[in-house]
């Protein structure tokens, strides 16, 4: 989600969002050409994209549950959608999955479900939802505009070693404690502007392809909304709701969500997972079969016409 494919999507003068690897990520959970009549999850509507071309397929009993926190999506993609009755759109987590289907009266995702993580296009370019250093704005970064807790909590709240956790943890910041000791030592920091000019005048000067603010605001994303840790949390519950035969999809735009999809597809897909000091197996054992065993990677044509999209990579399983 966080970054952009080959075909931009205006969906209306306030929304414009992109969608990676649209055919690949889709054709793994209804292949081109074919219709189908289960039931389908698409975890991170976004503008639609995906959503949009799963429900084109669908025929029958066929139906799409699409989750979004971000109020501004869910405008643009109800618009997208609104043609397609077998398509319900549920403004909550994806972390929420299993409550949500049961109030649908859905026990079992039989088709598939695919993720797109990270932000959209539009949250990241619009000024005022804070994501960007590039755009002077306040410290935001919620995907959840309903929700108190923001970047400015943890710039101006967190103590210098919580900072620094974050900042090497989510960020993978090799000067997370120098930017960590400048933050508390220039409190308050409002803006976006303010933020990432301390980052620049407290770091040293490197060659690099990427702004010295890059890491932490990464981090901060990642601590205000919770992605790492709902991804995870979900990927452990969602492989329990899927039927026989349904796929999981999973696009991911750096290397921690990445890693945690590889992880997680690899211990689902032992044919046990108990402990070497458990007398006998009790968990079920394998649940996924591995589909790509080296993640697949945006087009040539894709990559050309839409840059970002090169550190995009799609992950896909089937349950058993």
């Amino acid at each position: 989600m966080e970054n952009s494919p080959n075909k931009k999507e205006d969906f209306n003068s306030e929304f414009v969002h992109y969608t990676v690897m649209l055919n690949e990520a889709v054709d793994a959970l209804i292949p081109d050409g074919k219709k189908s009549d289960k039931i389908f999850v698409d975890a991170t509507l976004g503008g639609g994209g995906h959503s949009a071309l799963i429900a084109s397929r669908l025929e029958g009993d066929g139906r799409l549950i699409s989750f979004d926190v971000d109020s501004d999506a869910i405008k643009a993609a109800s618009k997208k959608l609104e043609s397609y009755e077998n398509v319900t759109i549920v403004n909550d987590s994806y972390s929420n999955i299993r409550e949500n289907l049961q109030k649908l009266g859905i026990e079992k995702i039989t088709g598939g479900i695919i993720f797109d993580l990270g932000a959209s296009y539009h949250q990241l370019t619009k000024a005022e939802r804070g994501f960007s250093f590039a755009k002077d704005a306040p410290l935001d970064m919620r995907f959840n505009q309903e929700q108190d807790f923001s970047a400015w909590d943890i710039v101006n709240k967190y103590s210098a070693d919580e900072l620094v956790e974050i900042f090497s943890k989510y960020g993978e910041e090799r000067f997370s404690k120098r930017i960590a000791r400048a933050i508390v030592e220039n409190r308050p920091l409002n803006t976006t502007s303010q933020l990432s000019e301390l980052i620049v005048k407290s770091t040293p000067k490197i060659k690099s392809k990427i702004h010295p603010a890059t890491r932490v605001f990464q981090a901060l994303r990642i601590e205000v909304n919770k992605e790492l840790l709902n991804f995870e949390n979900t990927l452990n519950e969602v492989v329990t709701l899927l039927d026989y035969g349904a796929i999981i999809s999973v696009i991911s735009f750096h290397s921690l969500e990445d890693r945690l999809a590889k992880t997680a597809f690899k211990r689902f897909s032992m044919e046990c997972r108990c402990g070497i000091n458990e007398a006998k197996c009790d968990c079920g054992g394998k649940l996924i079969n591995i589909i790509t065993k080296k993640p697949i990677l945006a087009s040539d044509d894709e990559v050309k016409a839409n840059p970002p999209s090169r550190s995009a990579k799609l992950r896909i399983a089937q349950r058993v």
